[in-house]
C-alpha cells in the first residue's frame, strides 16, 4: 500500500474521533493543555492500537482466505464507510460524556470510535504493508486533527461533525474500490 492510501486512511479513521472531539470542545467552555493532551492520546492511542489487534487477527486467517482477500478488504471497507455516511446523517447528538475527560469517559469514547479501525486492521493482514507506518501514522494522525478538532469545537461548535464522518465514509469505500480494482486488474 502506497503512502498516500495510508494517509487517506489514516484521515478515514480518524473522522469519528475528530466528530467526537468537535463536540467535546463545542461542550466545554474551558479547555486546559492537559485537556487537549489526553483528547489527542486516547483517541491516537486507540485508532493506532486496534488496526494491530486486527492485524493479528486478520494473520491467523490469512493462509485460509487468500484467494479471496481483496473482496474480503472491499466489503469491510465498504461496509465501514457506508456505516459512518449512515451515521453522519443521524442529527441525533448522544452528549453524554462529551464534556468530560475522566478516564472511563475517554476510554468508553476512544474505544467506540476505533472499532472502524480494527475491521481495517483486519484488511492491512492482506494487504503488502508496513504496519509500524500505518499504525504510526493512524495515531499521528488521529492525535493532531482531534486536537484541532477540539480546538475548532471549542471555537465554532458541533455543525462540521456530520461533514467530517461523511468525507471518512466517502474515503473509506473509494479505498475499497481502489484496492479491489487493483487487485482484480492489475
Amino acid at each position: 500500500m502506497d503512502i498516500y492510501s495510508l494517509i487517506l486512511i489514516s484521515i478515514a479513521l480518524a473522522m469519528d474521533a475528530f466528530a467526537v472531539s468537535l463536540c467535546k470542545g463545542f461542550s466545554v467552555k474551558k479547555i486546559t493543555l492537559k485537556n487537549y493532551i489526553l483528547v489527542g492520546i486516547y483517541f491516537g492511542g486507540f485508532q493506532a492500537f486496534m488496526p494491530l489487534i486486527g492485524f493479528f487477527i486478520g494473520k491467523t486467517f490469512v493462509d485460509f482466505i487468500s484467494f479471496i482477500d481483496h473482496y474480503i478488504i472491499f466489503a469491510l471497507l465498504v461496509y465501514l464507510g457506508y456505516k459512518m455516511i449512515k451515521e453522519s446523517f443521524n442529527n441525533e447528538e448522544d452528549n453524554k460524556n462529551l464534556n468530560k475527560f475522566d478516564f472511563k469517559s475517554m476510554i468508553i469514547l476512544a474505544f467506540a470510535t476505533s472499532i472502524d479501525a480494527l475491521g481495517v486492521g483486519i484488511s492491512f493482514a492482506f494487504l503488502k504493508i508496513n504496519l509500524i507506518l500505518a499504525i504510526s501514522m493512524i495515531g499521528l494522525i488521529t492525535f493532531i486533527l482531534c486536537i484541532l478538532a477540539l480546538k475548532l469545537g471549542n471555537k465554532f461548535g458541533s455543525k462540521y461533525k456530520n461533514k467530517a464522518e461523511l468525507a471518512g465514509g466517502i474515503i473509506l469505500i473509494l479505498l475499497g474500490f481502489k484496492i479491489l480494482f487493483e487487485h482484480l486488474f492489475f
